[in-house]
């Protein structure tokens, strides 16, 4: 049985954010680990995901990834991560920032985006907590876990989500930010690597979108999975 269960945001447009994640992931994970990624039309297809389409919905997993409880059968503790990640660091080391005590851990920014509009021409909005539900690892027994049902995500806001209003402050962990490091945001570590990039304003899958830091890191992995794999 696996160690830990990551739950990663899967988006049509970008299958191949996906795949460097998960391999990026799994090549530096010291335990057991399983990788699922969450796809929207999947949910929809088993009738659990009854949301209207929500035109400021950046990705196909705005929503769907608070069904991350729901699909470890709320038990144990999974971690959910966007699909836009670049892993340096070994999940085993996010084993540590477990406590029965609290629902969820996250990084906890505070982070104002500079730009208006996201890599693919969406709107990008600004709230509080903003990323915070980007990379989250989950008590999924926990009491105030257990409130993500199906009908739940399905009804609530996604002020109510994101902001994590679902738990209370004190039983929100915090993990540190080099395991949710915003690229282009967040400080460039003196020395090695951040544990987990986050390209969350634009990744070099996209041809404008190659002068970021570790790019090239990020290419060799989409080229060792895709050799014909180009930016678009």
């Amino acid at each position: 049985m696996a160690e830990l269960s990551v739950y990663i945001g899967w988006d049509s447009r970008e299958d191949i954010a996906y795949e460097v994640a998960k391999k990026s992931l799994l090549e530096h994970a010291s335990i057991e680990v399983d990788v699922h990624p969450i796809k929207l039309q999947d949910l929809i297809d088993r009738g659990v995901y009854t949301r209207a389409v929500d035109p400021l919905a950046s990705t196909e997993f705005t929503y769907s990834r608070f069904f991350t409880p729901w699909l470890a059968d709320y038990k144990g503790w999974a971690l959910f991560c966007d699909c836009d990640f670049l892993f340096f660091g070994d999940v085993a080391d996010l084993l540590q920032y477990r406590n029965e005590d609290h629902a969820v851990a996250c990084v906890h920014h505070d982070y104002t985006p500079k730009e208006s509009v996201k890599m693919d021409g969406k709107v990008q909005t600004t709230y509080p907590r903003k990323n915070w539900s980007s990379f989250m690892l989950f008590n999924c027994g926990h009491p105030s876990t257990r409130k993500l049902t199906p009908e739940r995500v399905n009804a609530e806001t996604g002020a109510f989500l994101h902001r994590l209003q679902w738990a209370d402050d004190s039983e929100i962990g915090e993990i540190p930010e080099e395991w949710n490091w915003l690229e282009g945001w967040s400080s460039k570590p003196s020395a090695g690597y951040p544990k987990g990039v986050h390209y969350t304003n634009g990744g070099p899958w996209f041809k404008n979108w190659q002068d970021v830091e570790y790019a090239q890191k990020w290419l060799d992995k989409a080229l060792a999975i895709d050799p014909q794999f180009a930016p678009v």
